[in-house]
Parts: structure tokens; sequence; C-alpha cells
């Protein structure tokens, strides 16, 4: 099997100074580099508190222009702590025809909480605060291990028909040319867990750059704003697993989730400032359909099932 043609993940990284939140919207002033001393450098990756990320101080020192809407890349101060984080301000946020507006960074909050809730963290601690341009989603900044080989390969596009051992097939692409390849994704527990997170929260845009290895082979996802629609908008590069039997694990994260999301109980109260009623009880009736399926889902054929380009 020829080696494969890697499909980049991590967060994008180029940062230059912020122009506002919207880009060309907005006159907001560059931020200030980073100040040397005490509390400059960042916490590691899952030692940042909620706690930290809604109280302390927010400071502006970049902006990724490479994201869709407005990304600014901050640090967060409170007591002598200090960590890097994200801001998406709703100011940022463009319009979309399937979502309402505004309501992308409570989208990232509720897929948060659904995480956390599940057991699997798979998703940075999140939270929705007021920032220096108004209010929005400000998330833990996950950097990548240190050194070249420390992140495994999890996605890929190939030559052959078949995937090789230790990998699962997606569907073929072309990739330019006349080239045809086919794309498969590691087989991966974490990749797993993720697949069916995303299949609770409806997730849209699964791609390549939204999967972050981390230090001690965590791995984490971002990039949570088109979720928990209503209608069926699952849309991932993660099908590999698509009509196989759910894990045990699995299905005892669903039967916690179902519980955890009963009227009375208080994820269901959290999430009931997030998102809508309607798009509560579709939540809901995935969580029941992935339980009375016992299989992870596949796809339905009324939304394109993967997002291009892959990252």
């Amino acid at each position: 099997m020829p080696a494969p043609e890697r499909i980049p993940t991590g967060r994008l990284s180029a940062m230059e100074p912020s122009g506002g939140p919207g880009g060309e919207a907005g006159a907001v002033p560059s931020p200030a580099p980073p100040r040397d001393g005490a509390g400059a450098a960042p916490e590691p990756a899952t030692g940042v508190s909620v706690a930290l990320l809604a109280e302390g101080e927010l400071t502006v020192r970049g902006q990724i222009r490479e994201a869709s809407n407005a990304v600014l890349y901050c640090t967060v101060a409170l007591d002598g702590r200090t960590a890097a984080c994200v801001y998406k301000p709703v100011a940022g946020e463009r319009p979309l025809w399937d979502f309402p507006d505004g309501t992308l960074a409570q989208r990232e909050v509720a897929a948060y909480e659904i995480s956390r809730a599940s057991g699997w963290d798979l998703i940075p601690p999140t939270v929705l605060r007021d920032g220096p341009y108004g209010t929005g989603m400000v998330q833990e900044w996950i950097e990548a291990p240190d050194g070249d080989g420390a992140v495994p390969e999890l996605l890929a596009l190939v030559e052959d028909a078949e995937p090789g051992p230790g990998w699962k097939a997606v569907g073929f692409a072309e990739t330019g040319a006349g080239r045809t390849a086919l794309l498969v994704h590691a087989d991966d527990p974490r990749l797993r867990r993720l697949a069916v997170l995303d299949a609770v929260i409806n997730n849209g845009d699964r791609k390549g750059g939204h999967l972050l290895p981390a230090a001690g082979g965590r791995l984490f996802a971002i990039d949570h704003g088109v979720t928990f629609n209503a209608e069926d908008k699952l849309r991932t590069l993660l099908w590999g697993w698509a009509g196989e039997p759910l894990t045990e694990e699995a299905l005892t994260v669903l039967r916690g989730l179902q519980e955890a999301l009963a009227d009375a109980a208080p994820l269901a109260a959290r999430l009931a400032e997030l998102i809508t009623g309607a798009e509560i009880a579709a939540l809901r009736a995935r969580v029941a359909g992935l339980l009375r399926s016992g299989r992870h889902p596949e796809p339905g054929g009324q939304w394109p099932p993967i997002p291009w380009p892959p990252v």
C-alpha cells in the first residue's frame, strides 16, 4: 500500500494583528504583543478551568485569518494564572441560511456541555462570556505536542481501493487531474468516540482541521458552531464505522446522556439557555435513536455527508 497522503489536523496557526471581529467591519485596534514576565506563559492543555476562562481578564493577541468567522487568539488572566484561549465574538459570525443569526457561540458551549456530560471530554473547556468585542465563545487553546513524530496520522488519502490495516474507509474523492483517491481515517478509539459525539450533537462540519492531538495522547475537537440543528445535518469525515454496532462504552455513555437530558435534569436546564426547545427535543430523539438501533448512523442521502475540502 503506498504511503498515505496525510490530511492535516490541528488548528490553523497563522495569526496576524486583528482588524476587528468581522475582518473589514468595525474599527478595532491591533492587539499589543504578549507581555514578558510573570503571567505571560499559557498553561498546558487540560490545565485551564472554566472559572479562569469565564472570569479572567481577556486580552486579544491576534486574529486567525483563515477562519470563516472571526476567531481571535487571546490570553486570559485571573489571580496570577494565565492561559491561552480562543475568543469568537458573536459580532464576527457570518449569517448562515440554515441557522439563526448570532447563535454559533451558544452552540459551541452546548457541544462542550454534552462532551463534558459524556465523560469523554473531547472538547476543550468552553464558556460564553463578554469580551472586548461583545459576547462570544471563549475556549482553551490546545497546543500540539512537541516533536515531529508526536502526532499520529488520523486522516489520509490513499491510492488503493481498500484501506490498509488500522484504517477505515470513508469514500472516494476526486483530487484533481483525473486522480481518484480513497479517503480514510485511523481506526482509533478516540475518533470513534468523537464520531458518536458528532452524531449526538448533529455536527454539520467535522473536518480534519478540527482534530487537535495534544500532549499525553489526548485528542480534542474544536469548531462546533454548526451543531444541534433540529434537521439532520451530520456531515463528517468519520464515516468509517457507519452501520457498525456501537461499542458497549458508547451505549453506556448514551444511556447516561439520555438520563441527563430529562426535563428536570441540570444538563437539560443548561442547554435550554443555549439552544431552542425544538433543538433539545431533536437532541433527545437522536440519543434515543442511537440507543434503539445500537449502531453508528449511516449517511441519509438528503444532505452532503462529507465536508470538502476535508481540512
